[in-house]
């Protein structure tokens, strides 16, 4: 936008998710005005129906199943009367409503937050009249204009829905449904081998359910790494869920006694209930975004440059609205850099190869930068180490038999460009390979730095010194 003067800009914000409230922040701290117009509740999707209550119900299931394992380690749980423990049982009314009052607590948190740093939060729907003036609809009914010298378009992502799989919020569920339910489903039906359904249907699992997966690829987790999706589907397997390779649903429906999943090729799936796990669409209908000029992709994703701006000047957007990356952390990211390019503040452009992200099954699946499939296709000219995790001391320990440490460096000069890393808390073990993709660290810098004996990170550092080349 060029030189402006923050302490007179009026930034209006639609969407009060991590891309929209991380915005606010930045934008306050600039010295803006700060208008959010949000209807779900700040936080957003990720806050309330999706990251964190399913990372919950995720630890959930963790934590309960460390009880089944502790007899691998010698441990054995007795009750008061000195009988052996032999089984826990997940209450599954407690369990959400242990997650949603932290969802609760956590969007009362980013409220507060902004109280305290002077932005204003409307509730209701934002809609743009103009580039530069925004109508909110309150839910209280009312109607406010506000003029916008920058407006942030952060409305988020909802649910993909199929004409012949409606969700019913009882027995065909999408995963912002499942919090509501009143028991533990005996059977279920998980459709979608992407990354939610993989996590939910695992979660569903360790919490004691019969879980049926229905995955219309070859494997599970189709867009990761190979070697570490294949790690997951056999941990799915070993733990007693029924996977279904290159099986694509066709139907979804009721019956007297639960739900009926009809596939393609005409076999059909019983179960009490069906997770409806297919995808997403961005909301971005209805809001006055073409009438302004906005751009939208065919998909209905808004188009933006990597410093967030859209074709409209002062518009700007971030999160999964613009179909970048599906990801909390690069909604936060995108936001914070469109208020540093609108305010005049030294901005650099998203870099999506130095994002980690996580898949939070058990054990987790960690990546950052390239890809092993980046390198077989000739993307980079780099070469791969694979250090299985069941040879290092604290996995041992653990009882901690599947997992590993994959990592990519350019050939000749060692620079890490991108790594895997399969593994209890993989989403904790990742960060050194991130500083190390970032900062451009070569595999010789990453290993002369000292790690803990014994630790899992330990294995990183191995991998880095199994990949220097002998000057």
């Amino acid at each position: 936008m060029g030189a402006v003067n923050a302490r007179e800009t009026s930034v209006v914000i639609l969407g009060g998710g991590p891309g929209g409230y991380e915005a606010a922040l930045v934008a306050a701290h600039l010295g803006a005005k700060v208008t959010v117009v949000d209807r779900d509740g700040l936080g957003g999707a990720a806050v309330l129906t999706d990251c964190v209550p399913s990372k919950a119900l995720i630890s959930t299931a963790d934590f309960k199943s460390q009880f089944e394992t502790a007899a691998d380690l010698g441990v054995h749980l007795e009750d008061p009367e000195g009988d052996e423990v032999s089984e826990s049982v997940a209450e599954v009314v407690a369990v959400n409503r242990r997650i949603l009052a932290l969802a609760a607590a956590q969007s009362r948190d980013i409220g507060q937050r902004l109280d305290a740093d002077g932005v204003r939060v409307l509730r209701g729907l934002g809609r743009l009249v103009s580039p530069t003036l925004v109508r909110a609809e309150l839910v209280d009914g009312g109607v406010e204009e506000i003029s916008a010298d920058v407006v942030l378009l952060a409305t988020g992502a909802t649910p993909r829905v199929m004409a012949t799989a409606q969700p019913d919020g009882e027995r065909i569920l999408t995963w912002q449904q499942i919090y509501d339910l009143k028991e533990l489903p005996e059977k279920l039906v998980v459709v979608g081998s992407g990354v939610t359904g993989a996590e939910l249907a695992q979660a569903y699992l360790g919490l004691g359910s019969q879980v049926t997966l229905v995955s219309s690829r070859d494997r599970v987790l189709p867009g990761e790494d190979a070697d570490a999706a294949t790690v997951i589907e056999d941990v799915f397997r070993k733990r007693g869920m029924e996977v279904l390779n290159r099986s694509r649903m066709a139907a979804v429906e009721r019956t007297d006694t639960g739900v009926l999943v009809r596939l393609e090729d005409g076999r059909e799936v019983e179960g009490t209930h069906a997770l409806l796990a297919v995808g997403s669409v961005p909301q971005t209908a209805g809001i006055g975004l073409e009438e302004v000029g906005v751009q939208l992709k065919p998909s209905g994703h808004i188009s933006v440059d990597r410093v967030s701006r859209t074709a409209v000047r002062g518009i700007y957007a971030a999160g999964d609205c613009t179909g970048v990356l599906p990801l909390a952390s690069v909604a936060a990211m995108q936001g914070r850099i469109a208020m540093a390019h609108a305010l005049g503040d030294a901005v650099h452009p998203l870099n999506l190869r130095a994002v980690s992200a996580n898949i939070f099954t058990d054990p987790e699946i960690a990546t950052v930068g390239y890809s092993q499939k980046d390198v077989d296709e000739g993307l980079v000219d780099a070469e791969a180490l694979m250090l299985p995790l069941a040879t290092n001391p604290r996995a041992k320990m653990q009882g901690i038999t599947d997992g590993f440490v994959k990592l990519f460096a350019r050939k000749g000069i060692g620079t890490v460009v991108g790594g895997v890393i399969v593994a209890p808390r993989a989403s904790e073990l990742i960060y050194p390979v991130t500083l190390a993709v970032q900062h451009a660290l070569t595999v010789d810098q990453l290993a002369g730095t000292f790690t803990v004996y014994p630790s899992l990170s330990g294995s990183v550092a191995e991998a880095a010194r199994q990949m220097h080349a002998p000057q």
